[in-house]
């Protein structure tokens, strides 16, 4: 394993025991982001934990706010904040709460979770940026179900025009939404496509192979053009009876099933 898998397995048992021991739900949307959070936080992204307002920072927006318990793992694991704090993850007066908000914890850096809104917050953080001349990037997280928000496209069309090749929207694209397949309940193939011809650097990549989503992360704006990775991922992914199973969106983990995955993420790290 390489450093950056490692950091992901250890996300992963992280996630799963705070989805169990609060008896919290999207246990597959967390696990489905996982690497590309990681690699953001871990290797690409400026941040100063430190200095978690630094102007300099880049900044990262969940616009998937239901994967709320990843990002607090990766903040946590980043040092923004004490990993044992992430054992009042969705408990009652915890700022930890299923959905993140600004000023929970250090690193937040917008209230997210009504899916559709995370692309236009982040294109107007953009756009600051480059009114201030400050040299820093925009990623925005969003699911393949918030394609089906009209708010996304319009942020899509609006971002190019204004010459934003700071923002990068990253598409978890894990095909399942939470009542079943991604394009079955709205048609979104050819996705690549449609962000192309909204005017955007598009680039396909594997959601869950940390050194082509850093190759792809890494490159340098292009431009005036904004950039879009379409990240192809598998809800539930590196628990075997969890992958590719809309369940997963609902429940969290009993304690037998629980015991199963960690034991499965521990032979995986071996």
């Amino acid at each position: 394993m390489t450093d950056l898998e490692k950091i992901a397995n250890g996300i992963r048992r992280r996630i799963l025991r705070m989805a169990s021991e609060a008896r919290a739900p999207h246990i597959g949307s967390g696990l489905s982001c996982v690497e590309i959070l990681v690699v953001l936080y871990f290797e690409v992204a400026r941040l100063y934990p430190e200095r978690p307002d630094s102007a300099e920072r880049d900044r990262i927006i969940l616009s998937k706010g239901h994967a709320a318990l990843t990002q607090y793992a990766c903040l946590a694991e980043r040092g923004f904040f004490p990993t044992e704090r992430l054992s009042e993850f969705a408990r009652e007066n915890s700022t930890l709460a299923e959905h993140p908000s600004l000023g929970a914890v250090p690193g937040i850096e917008c209230t997210t979770g009504s899916l559709g809104h995370g692309l236009g917050i982040g294109t107007g953080i953009a756009l600051s940026l480059k009114r201030r001349e400050i040299d820093a990037r925009v990623f925005v997280i969003l699911s393949d179900g918030e394609c089906n928000e009209g708010s996304t496209w319009e942020s899509a069309l609006w971002a190019p025009k204004q010459g934003l090749d700071n923002l990068v929207a990253i598409v978890d694209f894990n095909r399942l939404q939470a009542t079943g397949r991604s394009t079955e309940i709205t048609s979104l193939e050819p996705l690549a496509d449609k962000w192309r011809s909204f005017g955007w650097e598009t680039l396909e990549v594997d959601g869950h192979d940390p050194e082509a989503l850093s190759n792809a992360l890494r490159q340098p704006p292009s431009g005036g053009i904004p950039r879009a990775l379409i990240a192809h991922t598998i809800k539930g992914k590196g628990v075997s009876f969890m992958e590719d199973d809309v369940e997963w969106h609902y429940r969290p983990p009993t304690q037998a099933e629980l015991a199963d995955a960690l034991a499965e993420l521990e032979e995986a790290a071996r």
